[in-house]
């Protein structure tokens, strides 16, 4: 496979995983991160199952994702989306960065900012 033709898998399995998840189904997580997963953000533990649990439990998990942008090449997919949270008020500018090796997601950075 080339680099162009693993960039684009990387990237069309995310964007399936990420519809299906602003669609309500956090399960699709299994599907596509490792079990050795390894996140850097702030107060999120490490480990797919830890995470995805965090994730089920969080304000995302329910809140309305409008994907802005995804960039990806043959180790990274970066995605820049609004998240709008479902009790209202206002949402945030997420960025999120993921590795990927043989099309399962290994790692994770986050950076966000209030929306105006």
């Amino acid at each position: 496979m080339t680099d162009i033709d693993v960039a684009a898998e990387n990237k069309r399995r995310f964007l399936d995983a990420f519809g299906r998840f602003a669609q309500g189904d956090a399960d699709v997580l299994y599907e596509i991160i490792r079990e050795d997963f390894v996140t850097h953000g702030p107060g999120a533990p490490s480990g797919r199952d830890a995470w995805i649990e965090y994730i089920k439990s969080s304000p995302i998990a329910t809140s309305t994702l409008e994907l802005q942008h995804v960039i990806a090449d043959p180790e990274f997919v970066v995605a820049h989306y609004h998240l709008t949270p479902a009790e209202g008020g206002p949402g945030e500018a997420v960025v999120d960065i993921w590795r990927f090796e043989d099309f399962l997601i290994v790692e994770h950075w986050d950076v966000s900012r209030p929306l105006s």
